[in-house]
């Protein structure tokens, strides 16, 4: 099990970010898959610190970024979690979307629990590729793995009152954050070591191997 990635493996952007980054734990020796939203996650996002600080995650990664379809950014994750069974999920924004649109084709998908920050509101985001229409509706359908769902009050691309309707709608943990605008770079969350609290909560709750 690699505790980090070799730095020389890295872009040199990645290598100066990463070099005193310390590998962490917190997810109960369960793997961990990484899904970021629309244009993937740049190197100063929390997401690909993660990636790199925490032991045994890897990004599911996507054929565009840009120009999401849904079925093919579905196929992708369920190949992913068939390489990494019990896998905690680590999703943003469109991300969030994804994990439930799995959760609702495939109720039975190798998932140990899902943490799921800033979901936008689809029908309210302007602008953006027109296959983002194809996350659209959002399911609204209990999930079959421990979730929780993180959310900022000034969110530009949700309400709260949206989020907190999309966590309870799932059976999830709502988190209020505060005011974190789309928790990203933007945002200046960094490594956003508030968020690995929550995952390690989430490990504990996490569903059993083979559960």
């Amino acid at each position: 099990m690699a505790l980090l990635a070799p730095m020389d493996d890295l872009p040199s952007d990645h290598r100066a970010a990463h070099r005193s980054a310390e590998p962490f734990a917190a997810v109960a020796d369960r793997p961990v898959l990484i899904l970021p939203g629309l244009g993937g996650s740049e190197a100063a996002h929390w997401q690909s610190y993660w990636e790199h600080d925490i032991i045994d995650a890897q990004r599911v990664e996507q054929e565009d970024w840009d120009a999401p379809v849904l079925t093919l950014w579905l196929a992708a994750l369920r190949n992913a979690i068939r390489r990494r069974p019990g896998a905690l999920l680590v999703a943003h924004s469109l991300g969030c979307i994804l994990a439930a649109h799995l959760a609702a084709i495939d109720p039975d998908a190798s998932v140990g629990g899902a943490l799921l920050v800033a979901p936008p509101d689809l029908d309210e985001v302007a602008g953006g590729p027109a296959s983002l229409r194809s996350f659209s509706p959002t399911p609204r359908v209990a999930l079959p793995f421990p979730a929780i769902v993180a959310g900022s009050r000034d969110d530009p691309f949700a309400s709260f009152a949206f989020t907190a309707g999309l966590a309870s709608a799932w059976g999830a943990e709502l988190v209020d954050l505060g005011c974190k605008a789309h928790v990203n770079v933007a945002a200046g969350i960094g490594r956003w070591t508030e968020g690995r609290v929550l995952l390690h909560r989430l490990s504990l709750k996490a569903k059993p191997w083979g559960g």
